[in-house]
């Protein structure tokens, strides 16, 4: 049986209640977390470095230590009160994942292909799939790393975009309101009225993570890769879904679910075709999502990349710099395929059904929003099938 198959979990897997409780409040308690303890998943159980298809509750760690080296109340046990089993895998420091000044510091991600070796195992076995599962695809990794920094109109989901507060993140798609008899046609005789269109990215990168006022500019391409306002605003910012950040909230009462927002743009100026790909031709619900699925993003930094799922239903803690530490539920976890500037990125099928968006990551894994979470708290659609 081979990798991916191993890998696979039944469609819709989640954490069970009893489990979620147990885990929140054993390893991610308030007072004393358990050591190197991130967050948690639903995925499959891993032995000698391979996936065995297991189901498994996953326990993400910055680094892996010999348990022989931890006190006894930092040691993850075996399985679940309920039964389920666990595993530990080493992450490294998750962050959030627009473009930075600098680069090399603690919590940024490398660039894709790279792999946190934490734990001489199953970091290793993550990154080897994080490697392209589209062979006749592979060569489109490669092209010019500048392709998506550059100002294009209509522009493309996938390129360079951000409030001219920020440096840059990623155009992930066009959107549009829930309206009743609406069309997605442009203005026309006789055709009627269309809803207003959104270029949809995360809070951080068209919203300065809460930050920014209601119709500031934004640029594509972003500021870092220089874009400048007026000449080349394409959006002004429209709405965010706040994300709640420690200190200020604590992180046992955060409830983030999405990091999101949208930009109003012209019908002109932007299309839902990714670069690269195409447009999305559906959209799936979280409880069709499952572990071993393979996925694919285009994003500003390291283009077209491919992975897999390797968790789902996950709680996260993602490091957001001067901005706070926010914890995120209900997210899924990918090999690695994105770095710093992919923030934003739409994350889809091999076939373009629409999955989640990208907002974080680390070495090793990358995390996505729910794109079932985005559109509903959100109230826009991003195609009209569902897959």
């Amino acid at each position: 049986m081979s990798q991916p198959e191993m890998m696979r979990g039944p469609t819709g897997g989640q954490i069970s209640d009893s489990s979620r409780h147990q885990a929140t409040s054993d390893f991610m308690r308030a007072q004393s977390p358990l050591a190197n303890v991130v967050g948690f998943g639903h995925g499959v159980k891993w032995t000698d470095g391979r996936p065995t298809g297991e189901q498994a509750v996953v326990v993400f760690v910055t680094q892996k230590v010999p348990e022989s080296m931890l006190p006894e109340r930092d040691v993850v046990p075996q399985q679940m009160d309920d039964g389920t089993p666990t595993d530990v895998v080493a992450v490294g420091h998750v962050s959030a994942q627009r473009h930075q000044q600098q680069s090399g510091r603690r919590g940024v991600p490398a660039q894709e292909g790279s792999s946190y070796r934490g734990d001489g195992g199953v970091s290793e076995q993550l990154a080897q799939l994080s490697q392209p599962v589209l062979e006749e695809l592979r060569e489109l990794g490669s092209l010019d790393p500048q392709t998506l920094k550059r100002r294009m109109r209509p522009a493309p989901s996938g390129i360079s975009v951000g409030n001219v507060r920020v440096t840059a993140g990623t155009l992930g798609s066009v959107v549009y309101d829930f309206l009743p008899g609406a069309t997605t046609d442009p203005p026309g005789p006789g055709i009627g009225t269309p809803p207003a269109f959104y270029i949809l990215s995360n809070n951080h990168v068209l919203a300065d993570c809460n930050r920014a006022p209601q119709g500031s500019a934004i640029v594509q391409p972003g500021v870092f890769d220089g874009g400048q306002d007026p000449a080349d605003r394409i959006a002004t910012l429209d709405r965010f879904i706040t994300i709640q950040f420690a200190p200020q909230i604590p992180l046992e009462r955060q409830n983030n679910i999405v990091d999101v927002a949208l930009g109003k743009v012209e019908f002109q100026d932007a299309t839902r075709e990714q670069y690269f790909s195409g447009a999305p031709r559906a959209w799936r619900r979280k409880s069709n999502v499952a572990v071993g699925d393979p996925v694919k993003k285009t994003g500003r930094t390291t283009n077209i990349s491919f992975g897999r799922i390797i968790a789902t239903d996950a709680t996260i803690d993602v490091n957001y710099g001067t901005a706070g530490t926010a914890r995120f539920k209900d997210q899924i976890l990918t090999t690695n395929i994105s770095a710093g500037g992919d923030s934003g990125s739409l994350v889809t099928s091999p076939d373009n059904v629409a999955l989640g968006l990208l907002f974080a990551g680390s070495n090793v894994v990358t995390v996505v929003n729910h794109i079932e979470n985005v559109r509903a708290l959100l109230r826009v659609e991003i195609a009209e099938q569902l897959a």
